[in-house]
């Protein structure tokens, strides 16, 4: 959530700043900014609402100069208004920063006592005081940073500038995600890769508690208290227009469309077919390591939860080793019992998310090994792991995840055939039968894409209702969470998903005429007792969207909209059926007119608890 953008080099900077910003709105936000250095003044300018909003004020009252920071707000303090929007300002001082400072309150009334007035409700506006009171001082920019720093506790990126000081930007982080790109002549700084890709693919990843310093020609990176970091570039090898929304109408249906080519990328060079293996050497896990595993946690929030849920399934089975979820923001409050002898698997698509690094960092310190699923090179959760299974999704824009999904199910089933063949619960014929199922997984995709127009009709008949209710059973289950997530996240109808067994426990009672019940049925050892579901749903008048595979024709009279994926392994088989899931919430959020990339009060990482 939030975007910081930064340039100082020998360009215009505001629209670099802007085109970056423009690449960081899958973030959400609420209003937007820019600071521009020229002539020895800084200018601001901001507005409430979407950039449009901002380029309109620029319109009117443009601003120049070759070094400028901007940024995105998501409200956490104060509500939504061109006064809170960032960059903030105190005596020639300027500032854009994500994150929360905990202790503001404290500071703000230190501050006003000594004659400070502020302008906002936010609590980065303090920051902004906090250096200037430094920099009044040390008469030392720099310095006075790293004093302001040390007095504020909580989460923090952040871009300033000063006035009395042009061709100079500093930047730190503590908590919250922020990446340098190196030019020639130039340096950038953002949130995110997307914003630089266009200029660089260059990129340093700072970590938490370091600072950089910038000059169109030089950058020295250092702690927050002045000792010198050695930091090497990583090249990107994303293409920049993976970013952009190359012919589809939104970045969510670009995004579906991408699956084959994304599951094909993340299983690429991983199987090792005559052997009956899988080589996952970024683990860092040895046999012995996988071999005297007694417990596998794996946490994670949001879609990443459902994932780990399905992954429970997979690793159990294949394994033989038992496996407990968590979401992310429970984990480390309830003293969870870690050991030596157990692994802590996170799962996130930015890398980023707050509560998982928190879910990390406790499992770390009580002595546990842990390893990541991220999609996101050089992020912060891998960064902080023993080891990464990155999946290579490539960009995903749309707050509303679907590649980042299957892909994390894709690298799940890839951790569970190395486990299983290192604790010798799998044999290498059996991985070998896996691996050509897998490989069979990037074409069955694209068939089940080819039920986009079907899934168009059937959403104009349902997309009046009021609630959904979807049902699942076994790994079923979690696809039917996740299906459930994607209606309410981007079309805003109330959605539940349900183990279809509990239909009878409460959920029956909702029932009636006006109730779509999603029933995904594929034909395995289940599907018998969900086909007896769907028939409870039809007897009190439910309409019953059914998601079956090539096997499923006997489901034909038992649901008024039928959708048939193909036929594959059973554990493989949510991954095909959350395919129609993502359409289907796609086309009523677009029928019902609502903004798909961006619903309102998400954000695409969340990066405060």
């Amino acid at each position: 959530m939030c975007g910081i953008v930064g340039y100082i080099g020998f360009q215009e900077a505001t629209p670099i700043v802007l085109d970056g910003l423009r690449r960081l709105e899958y973030r959400g936000y609420d209003s937007a900014g820019v600071a521009t250095h020229h002539d020895g003044t800084i200018e601001i300018r901001r507005a409430e609402g979407k950039l449009i909003n901002l380029e309109k004020v620029l319109g009117e009252r443009p601003v120049k100069g070759s070094c400028g920071i901007g940024h995105t707000r998501w409200a956490t303090h104060g509500r939504p208004s061109e006064t809170n929007a960032h960059p903030h300002y105190a005596g020639g001082i300027v500032v854009v920063h994500n994150g929360i400072i905990e202790n503001y309150l404290a500071l703000k009334e230190r501050l006003r006592g000594q004659g400070h007035v502020f302008n906002s409700e936010t609590d980065t506006e303090i920051i902004a005081h906090l250096v200037e009171q430094h920099y009044k001082i040390e008469k030392d920019f720099v310095t006075a940073v790293r004093k302001a720093l040390a007095e504020v506790r909580g989460a923090y990126a952040v871009a300033i500038l000063c006035e009395q000081e042009p061709g100079k930007m500093v930047a730190a982080k503590l908590g919250s995600p922020l990446v340098v790109g190196q030019g020639k002549g130039e340096h950038f700084v953002a949130s995110d890769i997307p914003a630089m890709l266009s200029h660089t693919r260059e990129m340093i990843f700072l970590e938490d508690g370091e600072m950089v310093v910038f000059t169109p020609d030089t950058m020295e990176v250092t702690d927050l208290v002045g000792n010198p970091i050695e930091k090497t570039a990583k090249t990107i090898t994303w293409n920049p227009l993976m970013a952009e929304k190359g012919g589809y109408k939104h970045f969510m249906l670009k995004e579906i469309y991408e699956q084959p080519r994304a599951i094909a990328d993340t299983l690429a060079g991983r199987l090792i077919e005559d052997e009956g293996d899988v080589s996952l050497e970024s683990l860092n896990l040895s046999d012995a390591d996988l071999q005297g595993l007694e417990k596998v946690f794996i946490v994670a929030c949001g879609t990443s939860w459902h994932a780990a849920l399905v992954g429970k399934f997979m690793i159990e089975k294949h394994c033989r080793v038992p496996v407990e979820v968590d979401i992310a923001s429970e984990f480390r409050y309830r003293d969870p019992i870690v050991e030596p002898k157990t692994l802590t698997l996170l799962i996130s698509q930015s890398g980023e998310t707050a509560d998982t690094l928190a879910a990390l960092r406790e499992a770390k310190a009580k002595g546990g090994r842990v390893v990541s699923i991220c999609n996101v090179v050089e992020s912060s959760i891998p960064r902080e792991c023993h080891g990464v299974i990155y999946t290579h999704a490539g960009p995903e824009i749309g707050v509303a995840s679907t590649k980042a999904f299957t892909t994390q199910l894709v690298a799940l089933f890839l951790f569970a055939m190395r486990l299983g063949r290192a604790r010798n619960t799998l044999s290498a014929d059996a991985c070998r039968a896996l691996a050509k199922d897998l490989l069979t997984l990037p074409r069955k995709v694209e068939e089940a894409l080819e039920l986009d127009e079907r899934i168009e009709a059937i959403s104009r008949d349902f997309m009046g209702a009021r609630d959904f209710l979807y049902l699942g059973r076994g790994n079923q289950y979690p696809a039917a969470l996740e299906g459930a997530l994607k209606l309410k996240e981007i079309s805003y109808i109330h959605a539940e998903g349900y183990p279809a067994g509990e239909m009878k426990h409460g959920p029956i009672a909702l029932i009636d005429e006006h109730m779509p019940v999603v029933v995904i049925a594929p034909e395995n050892d289940t599907y018998e007792k969900v086909v007896s579901n769907m028939e409870e749903v039809q007897a009190r008048a439910g309409k019953v969207i059914a998601v079956t595979d090539a096997g499923g024709e006997t489901l034909c009279g038992k649901a008024d909209a039928l959708l048939v994926v193909p036929q594959i392994a059973d554990d493989l088989m949510p991954i095909l059926t959350s395919v129609p899931l993502q359409l289907l919430a796609y086309h009523v959020a677009v029928l019902k007119g609502t903004d798909v990339d961006q619903p309102r009060n998400l954000a695409k990482s969340v990066t405060v608890e």
